[in-house]
């Protein structure tokens, strides 16, 4: 998908978005502005192997 597609689909999706929950996205969008590529990379990585794993998990933690 091209940026301007992205950046289209992210504008619907703010748009449906309860009014209340704007500012919360929009520190979420700055916190990631200002974070290096790098770690933003490996944070979507940890959540994306920690999703994946959830049951396993699950059994280790009881």
């Amino acid at each position: 998908m091209r940026t301007k597609e992205i950046k289209s689909q992210i504008h619907k999706v703010i748009d449906e978005i309860p009014e209340g929950v704007l500012e919360n996205i929009l520190e979420y969008l700055k916190q990631l502005q200002e974070t290096p590529y790098e770690k933003v990379n490996l944070t979507r990585n940890l959540k994306r192997i920690i999703s994946e794993d959830k049951e396993l998990l699950e059994k280790l933690a009881n």
